[in-house]
């Protein structure tokens, strides 16, 4: 491990997919770096999601560099892509050190500075994957510390079995709402807000669209605003095992409450449910309070990027372009996070003022 007086060219925070991406295109070009996780074991934010999400379930998983990611099977997603960023990690020997929680990076000079505890190393530039699942959002809404029932997040969703033969409030228009509202609906009385009317989606997915809801978001960071989820904008739509769950009932939505009580939540025309548990479906901020000492955050609230020609390849931050951001902003998803890591990479070895290698991706490949 690089000893406190060490100095590095490069730097990641993080080795979910963005971070690990980073570190094979930072090793291909021959840039020294090492990976910070704070994780006990390989896995990313994957090892913590419910059991019950199967590869199946899941939006998609994207290639790594060299390596294709799993297909879609019956397997836990949580043992699944954990067992292949650890193998992925050492096929090609990454500088992986973990546990490590970064507390903050500062600047000295023309150097950053890592601290982790009483751990400190020093580098050039700095590559930031540390994503959302560690930020989960809960609004505040009045008499929220007065509910006597339970309250719990996406983030520490046990599983449809946990809620069986109670009545269960899911708040949140996104994906994870509608997911666990697929699951819950067959086991549990179900009720669904969100503070806006639910955009579904009624033709495919395609790339055009694709493309679109990404540069919606890249708008947002160009802007310095803070970021909007990609999925957020994508719309939704139903998958055939949640099907049972609109047979139900489970996806007619009511607007948000005005409050909450001791048994239920109330809405300003005086309408009462009594529930039994609020199951918050409403998302992630990005992990970057480390980043704080930087200063990267613009008077609108967000970090800033330098946005040029391909939207999910904006990493860059502009308040300081030695820090590469991936996994954040437009390149909050699965194969944004792979060409952001590409993305950094490319910025870094122009930071540090190094040849390109011999060897590089074509730009349209979806594993970069």
């Amino acid at each position: 491990m690089p000893a406190h007086d060490s100095r590095l060219d490069s730097l990641v925070i993080g080795a979910g997919q963005a971070g690990l991406s980073a570190s094979r295109h930072l090793a291909r070009r021959g840039i020294d770096h090492v990976v910070l996780d704070a994780g006990e074991r390989p896995g990313g934010a994957w090892q913590h999601r419910w059991d019950s999400l199967s590869m199946e379930d899941v939006h998609g998983v994207a290639d790594l560099p060299d390596a294709p990611a799993p297909g879609r099977s019956d397997a836990p997603a949580n043992l699944v892509v954990p067992a292949w960023f650890a193998d992925y990690e050492r096929r090609f020997d990454l500088p992986v050190v973990r546990p490590v929680v970064v507390d903050e990076v500062t600047s000295e000079g023309e150097l950053l500075v890592v601290r982790a505890g009483e751990r400190t190393w020093r580098t050039r530039t700095l590559v930031n994957a540390t994503g959302t699942w560690t930020q989960p959002f809960v609004p505040h809404y009045p008499g929220i510390e007065t509910f006597a029932g339970e309250q719990l997040h996406t983030a520490a969703y046990p599983g449809p079995e946990h809620f069986a033969g109670r009545r269960v409030l899911v708040v949140g228009g996104g994906a994870s709402a509608v997911q666990h509202l697929g699951e819950l609906a067959p086991v549990a009385d179900t009720l669904w807000v969100t503070r806006r009317e639910p955009v579904w989606r009624t033709g495919d997915f395609d790339p055009e669209a694709g493309l679109a809801a990404v540069t919606l978001v890249a708008d947002r960071v160009r802007r310095g605003l803070p970021p909007a989820s990609v999925v957020g904008v994508t719309g939704l739509s139903l998958r055939p095992q949640e099907r049972e769950a609109e047979r139900l009932g489970a996806y007619r939505r009511r607007p948000m409450f005005e409050r909450i009580e001791t048994t239920g939540v109330r809405w300003a025309d005086a309408a009462f449910e009594p529930v039994d548990v609020i199951l918050w479906a409403t998302g992630f901020r990005p992990a970057v309070g480390h980043l704080a000492p930087l200063g990267l955050r613009s008077p609108a609230g967000g970090i800033q990027l330098e946005v040029g020609g391909a939207v999910q390849g904006a990493v860059t931050a502009v308040r300081d372009p030695r820090v590469q951001l991936v996994g954040y902003g437009p390149s909050a998803s699965t194969i944004g996070a792979n060409r952001a890591g590409r993305a950094a990479a490319v910025a870094v070895a122009r930071r540090l003022a190094l040849p390109r290698p011999a060897r590089e991706l074509p730009e349209g490949d979806l594993s970069a």
